[in-house]
This record gives C-alpha cells, sequence and structure tokens, in this order.
C-alpha cells in the first residue's frame, strides 16, 4: 500500500493529515520562516537555509523575504534564480525551475489542487501535479502557475497572469486565462542589444 506522501508525488489523491507529510511541512515552514525573518547582513546564513529548504537550488540563487512555501523539499532550482517578495510555492508536487529564472513580487507557483466534487472534497481529498519551468523565463508581478504547468524557455509572463496551460519556448504571454501574445524576435533581441550597448557606452564616459 502506497504511504500518503508517495500518493502525493505520484499526482493521486491523498490525505495531507498524515504524520510523515505533517513532519515534512512542518521542516520546510520553520525554514522558510526562520528565513524570512533574517535581514540584510546574513547574506551567508540565508544561502545555508535556502540549501536545506529545496531539494535543490543552484549558485547565485536568491530569494527576497517574505517566502512561503509547504514543503521546499519538493522544489528543485536551477542557476542564477531570482524571486521578489511574496512568493509562494505550494509545493504538493514537484516545481522544477531552471536556469536564469526571474520573478517580481508575489508570483504563486501553485501545484496543489481539489476535487470538483463537493462531498469528495470535503473528505480532506486532495492532489497535486508538477509544475515545470524552463531557463531563461521572467515572470511579472502577481503572477499564479496551475497544477500541471508546463513553461517553456526564453519566456515573458506578463503581470497578473494566470498561467493554466503550457506556455511553449520564445513567446511572450499574458492574460487571465494566460495566452501567448507574440513570438519573441530577432527585433527583440537588436533592440534590447542596442540598450546594453548604450548602457555601457555611458559607462564608459565616466
Amino acid at each position: 500500500m502506497k504511504t500518503q506522501k508517495e500518493r502525493m508525488l505520484a499526482g493521486e489523491l491523498y490525505i495531507a493529515d498524515d504524520a510523515e507529510l505533517g513532519r515534512e511541512s512542518r521542516h520546510g515552514k520553520r525554514l522558510a520562516r526562520i528565513y524570512s525573518q533574517t535581514t540584510e547582513n546574513d547574506g551567508d546564513y540565508r544561502t545555508e537555509l535556502l540549501s536545506q529548504l529545496f531539494n535543490k537550488i543552484g549558485p547565485n540563487g536568491y530569494v527576497e523575504p517574505p517566502f512561503h512555501t509547504d514543503y521546499g523539499s519538493n522544489t528543485t532550482i536551477g542557476a542564477n534564480f531570482y524571486a521578489n517578495y511574496d512568493a509562494i510555492f505550494i509545493d504538493v508536487a514537484r516545481i522544477t525551475i531552471g536556469d536564469n529564472v526571474f520573478m517580481g513580487p508575489r508570483v504563486g507557483l501553485y501545484t496543489a489542487g481539489h476535487p470538483i466534487d463537493a462531498e469528495i472534497r470535503a473528505e480532506q481529498l486532495e492532489y497535486g501535479l508538477p509544475i515545470t519551468i524552463g531557463n531563461d523565463v521572467w515572470f511579472g508581478g502577481n503572477v499564479v502557475v496551475n497544477p500541471g504547468v508546463t513553461i517553456g524557455s526564453n519566456v515573458v509572463i506578463g503581470s497578473g497572469s494566470v498561467v493554466t496551460k503550457d506556455i511553449p519556448d520564445g513567446v511572450v504571454a499574458v492574460g487571465n486565462p494566460c495566452h501567448v501574445l507574440r513570438k519573441i524576435t530577432d527585433k527583440d533581441r537588436d533592440y534590447w542589444a542596442k540598450q546594453k550597448a548604450a548602457y555601457f557606452a555611458d559607462r564608459d564616459d565616466e
């Protein structure tokens, strides 16, 4: 017979009121609470706490306090990650985040789901579906990503979007429900390359 944790991570119905899940959830919430109470002078300590909280976080990962999560241990993060204030990761299923992912304030990654049927929902049965995010993704503030969503690489998600379906590589996507607005093109790259060159030219004049 599967444990509640095994059922949870397999995307099957499970009950969260379980001794093993309770221990792991309290551990993650405790670390997140301690992290959220640190100050700007606690850089090394913050790095250590994040390494204990998440399954893995790559180099140059940073989360602006406060931060909230269910477990933390079900979240894997790549290199050069940044999350601004009030990020919420409900990781009852796996959350996998690639390299160079940036999040504005109040981004929520919600893997948890509940049955539509009210009677079954009232029995405390729930489920989770994984969220996967590629490389080089930028989330505007107040984005919500729903259970089971995969977001490709080289993507911008506009502020306030609610992502209910998969988003392909190389696009700007916006709205509720979130949809592809347009592709990211060579024109975009050329424009921002010129802005970068102007920045460094200005620095060289100092």
